[in-house]
């Protein structure tokens, strides 16, 4: 009866010691899933240190924080460089899709315009928003109009009925040098032009 009784405690011993390092395997093995690219590897957290050419991606699952090493920071983050550990830092604006630093964005997402290196939803007032790049330009303010040109038609001033005239306006040397957005400086509108030239001679002004 005891040795019935110590074979079958010794079967459940083995059981149990079968199932632990069929755990510790799978555990491994998904260790090794979660470590690819790390110098230093946590079971619990994943990534500590990566190799020097890879960024350290930290991440938030509930009060859980996970690591993992990237070639290249995902939207939303951007890359510093440091002596010890490369990592990937958190642009402050959740708009941001990709910053320059933390506080400067270089591209915002979907329904946002960049400013500056914000990122705003409308344009702030004396700017214009770019749809083709998502960005606000700031717009000039031109001087006044000049006076409208002479009336003149393939550079006579007289001689045909139609002619057309120009007026211009300047744009301020600073707006001209920040490539800004200005209204028309140019018009043109329809003349009438002297239908006979002095003396009868149709040449030009």
């Amino acid at each position: 009866m005891q040795w019935i009784i110590f074979m079958l405690l010794l079967f459940i011993s083995s059981m149990e010691m079968l199932t632990q390092n069929r755990w510790k395997k799978q555990a491994s093995a998904g260790l090794l899933e979660n470590c690819t690219g790390c110098v230093l590897c946590s079971e619990d957290n994943g990534c500590i240190t990566c190799h020097h050419r890879l960024f350290l991606l930290i991440w938030r699952d509930g009060i859980r924080q996970y690591g993992m090493c990237v070639h290249t920071c995902p939207p939303g983050y951007f890359g510093v460089r440091g002596l010890e550990v490369n990592r990937c830092t958190k642009c402050r604006s959740p708009s941001c899709e990709s910053c320059f630093s933390r506080d400067f964005c270089m591209k915002c997402k979907d329904k946002f315009y960049l400013y500056k290196g914000q990122c705003f939803r409308q344009c702030p007032p004396g700017t214009a928003a770019q749809p083709g790049t998502r960005e606000c330009q700031e717009t000039c303010e031109p001087g006044p109009w000049s006076e409208w040109s002479a009336c003149t038609h393939e550079s006579r001033t007289c001689g045909c009925k139609w002619g057309v005239e120009t007026r211009v306006r300047e744009v301020p040397e600073a707006a001209r040098e920040e490539g800004t957005a200005c209204p028309a400086l140019l018009e043109t509108r329809r003349c009438r032009m002297k239908k006979h030239c002095p003396g009868g001679e149709r040449r030009a002004a």
